[in-house]
């Protein structure tokens, strides 16, 4: 899922070196640690700056060739104390684009450093003192003035010169202090200078101020442990590290890195106006999984509802969960929030005055021709404008006045690709959402919901109608050799379909397709059933549709082709896209720091999969889903959208169902089979998501039940790892505590168990989410190929529409479609998704 990937983990036994000699500290003093907060001692080592050649490696061999102390003692040889020499070299990443004002504060804080008030740290080994019980230490400030800057330019490094007493051992962790006004990234520490060679403290985190925290941070050697292995000296230290993630229940400042968790009580704003009011998201009404808590304040409008920040101010995260200054430039032009806060924005200040429809394909084709002219208002006097400009220029290939869309794929090289029956078909097995398709088990259809409410639960489908579309197959025929599949969206929406048409310009059904695989591997839909509530004059409000031979029969199929889609990109969204790989993904996430050290095996295989998604979910929860957001302005559900989710999440999701071969195999579109990869056999040949996925599941099964064999090869290592449990008890009672009671939450007992359960996480964090997120511009970005509303109902003979519709098809279908303003901000929002993640 994301790019950044942590430095091997060592998969070797603990080693501690020892050795005989007095306790020594850097001036002479012996020392013990016996507390979380360093003792700088009055006297300090010297310390010489080295210069980074760009990674880890090539920084030791460069720090190696400094050998000398300023006393002539060379790396690991014995001090005229008795203690052993050795060097710290911390490597610091610098932003890549400064102010003028952080470049006179960088040479500041070098000058600082290099007279040794800058930067503590304090070596901690893994061995114990006898008399304190507690680790052992040394501590020193690092000194170097302003280093040169390296190969990396935007990477620096600085020395720290220690003598350890001859019995230290081996170091375990290295607490730094930031006595600076700022806080800096530290990348990794390295110690050389112990007999077994160089010993790495991968970091990749921030280091806050003193100031803001007096607390100092706790950096572990890059080594796993479980936590009955992890050595003595740093036992306490494993503890209150996380203790230290699991912090208060206060407000959360932008520095913290505070893992805790919260419903969804801030997608509404009711201090704005009832308008903007939103019911609670995360209880026993409205089930679903825990966001990351803030601590905001409640409204003063609701006291239940907290307090919203809105663009373009930060919500809090973690402060490591944050973009890297790398991961930003990935944008195309920076950042996703420069989208969010001034490409949107100016868009509707230019359409709104006259947000008009699609009237004629040639009005859509403009887009990716001609673009939009924006406005500019007094450009003089308006660096958002100028920002803006600068933005567009890069991402959307634009000039300064004008916004121009790529050409969508689905339409690069047959522009009427959409159209045809078999392209329809093909995108729910190799689409932006080829993951709702199923086999059809059973005639008659049958729905779920209550028929007190929402009429007869039999589907107007039936045999007859879908075996006059077989071409001489029967039906019983066809369903034994798996040839009929349907996209169902009926119960999940119509108990939404009445609140979705009375918002203004919203009108959709609940849907169900029928789709026929043929001898000659050609996918096709056969059959359409659009719903609407029962009413007393219409209790079985169902419509149904097959193929024509007329051009009204062409237009009306192809019209319920567009709501059927228009569901399919709803559903796409708001639950296999936000609820399964999004929000399911964050509890995970806080569950991971709360209780699985750093120095946990399981820790180390799942961060490199969890970076940046709880600041993509901040973004998302203050510009996409909540109230009046991009989704609830552009998607059919409107301000229900979060509801249908969590009604998504309530019906549809279970855990021990998002691994994919058991996803295929509860849809039908699969049978097991152990020689296949992934143990299943697709039903469908030429089902491009599930044949590349399944390759790519068979191969992380694999990579993931030999790293578990390695780490947990003793009898009970599972059952007996405190941290594991409590983290998998965590996700299944906190994390998704409204189904912390269902009884298909899988046991986590043997090997098989973890295997699947960390698989299932990393499927769904990186080769799930990759197939419903990067296809969505490609697909989307037409909107008669994949409109994210409906405007109209279907004309129906009687009707004053019906009328309109005979003379002019084409108008009717375009006008059908989302606006010019909702089709573009849809479109944006798309394009840059594409490339964010």
């Amino acid at each position: 899922m994301l790019t950044a990937q942590p430095n091997p983990t060592y998969a070797r036994s603990p080693e501690i070196i020892s050795g005989a000699g007095k306790h020594q500290r850097v001036a002479g003093k012996a020392t013990t640690f016996s507390g979380f907060r360093p003792r700088v001692s009055g006297k300090r080592a010297a310390i010489r700056a080295v210069i980074s050649s760009g990674d880890s490696k090539s920084g030791v061999e460069t720090a190696e060739k400094v050998v000398e102390k300023s006393n002539g003692s060379p790396l690991g040889s014995s001090s005229s104390s008795g203690g052993v020499n050795v060097r710290a070299v911390i490597r610091i990443r610098k932003k890549m684009k400064e102010k003028l004002t952080e470049k006179i504060e960088d040479q500041w804080e070098s000058f600082i450093n290099g007279i040794g008030k800058g930067i503590s740290i304090q070596l901690i080994s893994e061995e114990i003192d006898p008399v304190t019980k507690s680790g052992k230490s040394v501590e020193s400030f690092v000194r170097g003035w302003l280093p040169k800057p390296s190969n990396d330019p935007y990477v620096v490094e600085y020395g720290a010169d220690l003598t350890v007493p001859q019995d230290f051992g081996q170091p375990g962790a290295i607490l730094v202090t930031n006595f600076h006004d700022k806080e800096f990234f530290l990348m990794e520490i390295v110690v050389q200078g112990f007999s077994k060679g160089p010993v790495f403290f991968w970091a990749d985190t921030w280091i806050h101020s003193r100031k803001d925290n007096p607390e100092s941070r706790i950096i572990f050697k890059n080594q796993a442990y479980l936590p009955s292995q992890t050595p003595a000296g740093i036992k306490d230290l494993r503890r209150e590290d996380l203790l230290s993630l699991r912090g208060n229940r206060k407000e959360r400042q932008m520095h913290e890195r505070v893992y805790d968790y919260d419903i969804y009580n801030d997608l509404g704003n009711p201090d704005k106006g009832e308008d903007l009011i939103r019911p609670i998201v995360g209880t026993k009404e409205r089930p679903y999984p825990r966001r990351c808590r803030t601590g905001r304040p409640h409204t003063e409008t609701d006291p239940f509802t907290e307090t919203r920040i809105e663009k373009p101010h930060p919500v809090y995260v973690p402060r490591d969960e944050t973009f890297e200054e790398v991961k930003q430039n990935t944008f195309s032009a920076g950042r996703l929030k420069a989208l969010f806060h001034n490409l949107i924005p100016l868009i509707a200040a230019t359409l709104s005055s006259s947000d008009i429809p699609f009237t004629q394909f040639s009005d859509i084709d403009k887009l990716y021709n001609d673009g939009v002219l924006l406005n500019e208002e007094e450009p003089k006097k308006s660096n958002t404008k100028v920002f803006l400009a600068n933005v567009m220029n890069s991402v959307f290939t634009v000039g300064d006045k004008l916004l121009k869309y790529d050409t969508p794929a689905i339409i690069k090289r047959d522009r009427f690709a959409w159209l045809r029956d078999n392209e329809f078909a093909r995108q729910t097995v190799a689409g932006v959402n080829p993951v709702n398709i199923e086999l059809l088990k059973e005639l008659p259809i049958l729905s779920k919901l209550d028929p007190e409410i929402y009429g007869p639960p039999e589907s107007t489908i039936t045999k007859d109608l879908i075996e006059k579309e077989l071409n001489g197959v029967s039906v019983e025929e066809a369903m034994k050799k798996k040839k009929l599949f349907i996209l169902d969206y009926h119960d999940l929406l119509l108990p939404f379909i009445e609140k979705m048409n009375s918002l203004p310009d919203r009108k959709a059904y609940a849907s169900r397709t029928i789709f026929y695989y043929s001898d000659t591997g050609i996918l096709r839909p056969i059959v359409m059933e659009l719903s609407l509530p029962p009413t007393p004059s219409s209790p079985r409000n169902k419509f149904i549709f097959t193929h024509g031979h007329d051009a009204t029969s062409h237009w009306r199929w192809n019209l319920a082709k567009a709501h059927v889609c228009s569901n399919d990109a709803g559903v796409h969204q708001l639950v296999n896209h936000w609820l399964k790989t999004h929000a399911c993904m964050e509890s995970y996430i806080i569950a991971t720091h709360r209780q699985l050290s750093s120095l946990h095996p399981v820790y180390k295989l799942l961060h490199p999969h969890m970076r940046y998604t709880m600041e993509i979910n901040a973004l998302a929860r203050q510009s996409l889903i909540s109230g009046g957001g991009v989704i609830e302005a552009c998607f059919s559900p409107g301000k229900y959208a979060m509801e249908i989710s969590s009604a998504a999440y309530k019906s549809l999701w279970r855990f021990d169902h998002e691994a994919l071969p058991a996803d295929l195999l509860r849809r039908g579109m699969a049978v097991e089979d152990p020689t296949a990869p992934g143990g299943v056999k697709l039903v469908i040949e030429d089902y491009p998501y599930a044949a590349d996925a399944l390759l790519i599941w068979a191969a992380l099964k694999e990579l993931v039940e030999s790293y578990v064999e390695h780490y947990y090869s003793e009898p009970n290592s599972i059952t007996s790892d405190v941290e594991l449990q409590a983290w998998w008890n965590e996700i299944k009672n906190e994390g998704h505590h409204d189904k912390k009671d269902e009884p298909w939450w899988p046991n986590l007992n043997t090997q098989d168990d973890l295997s699947n359960i960390l698989a299932t996480i990393i499927w769904t964090a990186s080769g799930q989410h990759a197939a419903i997120n990067f296809g969505q511009y490609p697909f989307g970005g037409y909107p008669p190929n994949r409109p994210t509303l409906m405007r109209k109902l279907i004309p129906r003979v009687g009707e004053p529409e019906y009328e309109k519709f005979l003379e002019d098809p084409e108008y009717t279908f375009l006008t059908s479609l989302p606006t010019q303003l909702q089709a573009t901000k849809v479109m944006a929002v798309q394009d840059t998704r594409d490339i964010c993640r």
